[in-house]
């Protein structure tokens, strides 16, 4: 079963949501992330999901890993508990003053699959790295969060200062405009959006982009830059639903 909406131009990348996307939604913005199953047919079905679909969905999630089932409680499965510790993040990133330093992380191990190196590509992109070339990955060193051990296995990590002007390279990183007009878009739906299924769909995009924000120091950011309302904005619908089932 998939909940459809509405699309209209906007550059916001609205998908339908199934069954599964609703109950994860739910999950993930859910602390602790479990729910006894009362508690999610009575959520759910504020998004037009029917009790009959909603048990086939989370016996089929129970099976592919993503909730584990304790009596009449469904939970998080540990690979999810990492994706919505990485969501919890991208609400409440944790950043430094910065002093004009870059990380660079630059990868030396050769010779590797086809399957390794978009691992490494998405691992780095989630630490909210850019790739300047092949194999060389920048970002303001403004950021709390440390680089993972395991990344020593295939790359060296450095403190660089660029020679030129740092808003010049930041702007040749990341697509900070494109960046901006989907986030304003998103809070224009999210401001329109009065049905519970449009608002969670809206709600998911926003928290998916919210993962894409390079999170840079401001005074690298365009001017207007909308990365903390469309946070209060998610933050709050958080709370709409952690109070829509009583958490």
């Amino acid at each position: 079963m998939r909940i459809d909406v509405t699309e209209r131009p906007g550059g916001a990348d609205l998908r339908p949501l199934s069954a599964r996307s609703v109950v994860l939604s739910l999950l993930l913005g859910t602390h602790p992330p479990e729910l006894p199953v009362r508690d999610l047919v009575r959520a759910v079905s504020a998004f037009g999901v029917g009790g009959s679909t909603l048990r086939a969905a989370l016996s089929r999630m129970v099976a592919a890993g993503d909730l584990v089932r304790a009596d009449a409680v469904y939970r998080l499965s540990d690979r999810l508990l990492d994706r919505q510790r990485r969501q919890d993040e991208a609400v409440r990133p944790g950043t430094r003053a910065w002093s004009g330093d870059w990380e660079m992380v630059v990868i030396t191990a050769t010779g590797r699959e086809p399957a390794e190196r978009a691992e490494s590509r998405a691992r780095l992109t989630a630490l909210r790295l850019a790739e300047l070339r092949e194999g060389v990955w920048l970002r303001p060193a403004n950021l709390t969060r440390p680089l993972p051990d395991g990344l020593a296995r295939v790359a060296q990590s450095y403190t660089a200062r660029p020679d030129g002007p740092a808003p010049e390279l930041a702007a040749r990183l990341w697509p900070l405009d494109a960046w901006s007009a989907t986030a304003r878009a998103l809070l224009a739906r999210g401001a329109e959006a009065h049905r519970p299924a449009d608002r969670l769909t809206v709600f998911a995009a926003a928290v998916r982009h919210l993962l894409a924000d390079p999170v840079l120091p401001p005074g690298l950011l365009p001017a207007d830059w909308p990365g903390a309302e469309l946070r209060t904005a998610y933050a709050r619908y958080r709370g709409e639903i952690a109070e829509s089932i009583g958490h």
